[in-house]
C-alpha cells in the first residue's frame, strides 16, 4: 500500500527559494515517517541547512509544500511552528551559561514560555520529574547543580538537546551535532538519538561520516539545492554520483 502525505510526520514537496536569483534549494522533495532518523549529507553549499532554516520558518520558501503532521508550515510563524511540535538545534549550542543544568532545563519547560506561565511558574512535581526523566536522557543526571559553563563541550551540545526535549517536540532538527565532541562523547550522542526517537523523529546535517552510519535509518544526499540520491547509508555510499560530488573528496 503506498504511503499518502498525511502518513509522514514531515512531507516536502517541491520546495524551492532563491536569494538573488541563486536557487539555494531547488524543487525539494523529502518524507520523513514516525520515529526515523534522517540525515541529510552533502558538500558545503549544497543547501542543508537552508532546508533546515525552510522547514523552522527562519526563511520562506519562494514555492513548495511543507506538511508536518498534515499542517502546512510555509504559511506560519517561527513560534507557531515551535509550538506545533519542530524543535530545532543550531551548530553551537545555547544554553544559559550563568545556570545550572537544572535551571536551563526548567527555563525550557513549555508552561514556562508566555508572561503569566512564568510568573505563575513553579517547580512542582510534573516539572521535577521531567527535568529528571531528561537529564537521565542527556546523561547530565549527577550534573544537574552544576552551572553550565563549566560542562564539557559535549555535555553543552546535551545540555540543548535536552532543552529540547524538554518541550516534547514530534520533530527534532539538529545540525551538526557532533562537531567537536570526542569518540567517546559522539558515540554516546548516537545512544541518545536512538533512544528518543521511541516518541519522535530526528532531522540531522552531519559531515560525520561514521557518525552517520551509527544513526541513520535512511540518508539524503543534497548537491546544489537537489536531492542527487537517497537510501541506506550503504546504498547512498555505492551511488557513482554520490562518490563523484561528495565522498569522493
Amino acid at each position: 500500500m503506498s504511503q499518502t502525505v498525511t502518513d509522514f510526520l514531515l512531507a516536502v514537496e517541491g520546495l524551492t527559494v532563491s536569494f538573488d536569483g541563486f536557487k539555494a534549494v531547488d524543487d525539494l522533495s523529502l518524507y520523513i515517517d514516525p520515529n526515523e532518523i534522517r540525515v541529510i549529507i552533502g558538500p558545503n553549499g549544497a543547501g542543508k541547512t537552508t532546508v533546515l532554516d525552510l522547514i523552522c520558518g527562519r526563511t520562506k520558501a519562494s514555492a513548495g509544500s511543507i506538511k508536518f503532521r498534515g499542517t502546512e508550515l510555509t504559511t506560519m510563524k517561527e513560534h507557531q511552528i515551535v509550538r506545533a511540535g519542530v524543535g530545532r538545534k543550531f551548530q553551537n549550542p545555547s544554553i544559559y551559561e550563568d545556570l545550572t543544568v537544572l535551571e536551563n532545563l526548567e527555563i525550557s519547560f513549555p508552561r514556562g514560555r508566555s508572561v503569566f506561565g512564568a510568573l505563575g511558574f513553579r517547580r512542582d512535581a510534573e516539572v521535577r520529574d521531567r527535568i529528571e526523566e531528561v537529564a537521565a536522557m542527556i546523561f547530565l543526571s549527577d550534573f544537574l547543580n552544576m552551572q553550565a559553563e563549566y560542562l564539557s563541550h559535549g555535555q553543552k551540545q546535551w545540555l540543548e538537546i535536552g532543552m529540547l526535549l524538554i518541550q516534547d517536540p514530534a520533530l527534532l532538527m539538529l545540525d551538526e551535532p557532533v562537531a567537536g565532541m570526542s569518540v567517546s562523547e559522539r558515540k554516546k550522542t548516537a545512544e541518545l538519538l536512538h533512544r528518543i526517537i521511541q516518541h519522535r523523529s530526528v532531522l540531522v546535517i552531519e559531515h560525520d561520516m561514521g557518525f552517520v552510519a551509527d544513526i541513520a535509518h535512511k540518508v539524503t544526499v543534497l548537491h546544489q539545492g537537489r536531492v542527487i540520491s537517497e537510501g541506506s547509508m550503504a546504498a547512498v555510499q555505492a551511488d557513482p554520483r554520490v562518490v563523484e560530488v561528495y565522498l569522493g573528496h
